[in-house]
């Protein structure tokens, strides 16, 4: 069974178109071919015109210029080895059996009383009349599979636009719930266009509720987390035993990582709520600047070189507090995966009309399989660094795009990571 509605459509048209020649050719042929016996009477009848009024002293065929099968024989009827047959036959057109062969004989009487008879056999002139015919089927023989070729072609670029639409839905990330635009689409498929933006617009709102449902949790948890982790800290300056010691120092970096990932999920939620107005003009060399300086300390315990490979002053359009959560979550992505005695190089520069921010690490890099995925939240990865939540390479992408911009990461051969971060340069 065939569930490809293109495929049932290409196969019912050129059912059709063969059928449909098949009966045609048929029809034409047998047309053509009683045209050409028609054609050929009247020659009879033009050749007994001009025999009516002259002897004809032995049999003799007709030929002219035309070819031997085309030939017919005029004979007088009192010669004529059957001419007690013919003799009863009225003058006209007849169809008789001659020497065990049938024959095509035109009959007329002269003025003076004598009787000449014209006549073909049956099977020259069928040949010929099928020939005749069969060159009026030819072009139909021949259009039939170019018929059937443009049918494909018309069907398959009737149903591009829905193959674009496919492509384009499948080429959206996880996260973008826009709806279609009904521009430039056939009126065929609006209904179904329509039906899928309602449907995206359900998600969106089932995405929104849970967005505000994390964002209000975490903001009720955080205030008892940072209570416990204060209430750790006071409590690590109290002399305790070796094992108490060492399970306070796990109930406190649990602590910590808790509070990070509640900082991560209300910075996501706000970065998710709205577009925000127009924002300040920033500079971006400087926010960074501050960032590495603040990040240098914890670089340098583990060994790694964090540094900046181009820096050059560029301004963009953003919330300093929201650039600096870009520039933060990238170097804190890279100081997680790059190993000690690693290499961190930053570059901030301008080029045309967009600003960039490099960040590449010499860390494992990303496996092809988490490529797609590693902007979804929650989404660690097959090599998950410690402490990491999984969220903060989804608020660089909420921020950036809010900011019109866009953010990619690529592996670098025997090198690491490399992201790249592209602002449009703002307009003064």
């Amino acid at each position: 069974m065939i569930r490809s509605l293109q495929g049932r459509l290409v196969i019912s048209l050129t059912a059709t178109i063969v059928v449909t020649g098949v009966i045609t050719g048929m029809v034409a042929f047998r047309w053509a071919f009683d045209e050409a016996i028609e054609l050929q009477d009247s020659i009879l009848l033009q050749v007994g015109t001009i025999a009516g009024h002259i002897r004809v002293p032995e049999p003799t065929p007709a030929s002219g210029n035309l070819e031997p099968e085309a030939q017919a024989v005029i004979e007088e009827l009192s010669d004529a080895p059957d001419k007690d047959t013919l003799g009863t036959l009225p003058d006209g057109l007849h169809t008789v059996s001659r020497a065990h062969e049938a024959w095509r004989l035109l009959i007329r009487t002269r003025p003076d009383g004598s009787r000449v008879l014209i006549g073909q056999p049956i099977h020259i002139r069928d040949t010929i009349a099928g020939k005749s015919a069969l060159h009026t089927v030819v072009p139909l023989v021949v259009l039939l599979p170019c018929l059937v070729v443009v049918v494909m072609i018309v069907v398959r670029r009737t149903f591009r636009p829905m193959a674009q639409l496919a492509a384009r839905l499948d080429a959206r990330q996880a996260d973008d719930l826009q709806i279609l635009p009904l521009d430039g689409t056939p009126g065929e498929l609006h209904p179904f266009i329509v039906s899928i933006n309602h449907l995206l617009e359900r998600v969106q709102t089932l995405i929104d509720q849970q967005r505000r449902f994390i964002a209000d949790a975490a903001h009720e948890l955080r205030t008892p987390i940072t209570a416990m982790s204060l209430q750790a800290e006071n409590l690590s300056q109290v002399e305790l035993p070796p094992d108490s010691r060492g399970r306070l120092a796990a109930l406190i970096n649990g602590a910590r990582r808790t509070a990070h990932l509640l900082d991560q999920l209300l910075a996501l939620a706000r970065y998710d709520i709205g577009r925000a107005p127009e924002a300040p003009v920033t500079s971006l060399d400087e926010c960074t600047k501050e960032i590495v300086a603040d990040l240098l300390p914890r670089a340098a315990e583990r060994g790694i070189d964090l540094g900046f490979e181009l820096v050059e002053p560029v301004l963009v359009r953003g919330e300093p507090a929201m650039l600096a959560s870009v520039v933060h979550n990238l170097i804190d992505n890279a100081l997680r995966h790059t190993p000690e005695g690693g290499r961190i190089d930053i570059g901030v520069y301008r080029d045309g009309e967009q600003v960039f921010l490099q960040i590449e690490d010499t860390g494992p890099g990303i496996s092809p399989a988490d490529h797609k995925r590693v902007f979804e939240p929650f989404v660690r990865g097959n090599q998950p660094a410690e402490g990491g939540t999984g969220l903060g390479l989804s608020i660089v992408k909420r921020i950036v795009e809010r900011l019109k911009g866009s953010v990619v990461l690529e592996n670098v051969p025997k090198s690491g990571l490399r992201a790249i971060v592209s602002l449009p340069v703002p307009t003064l």
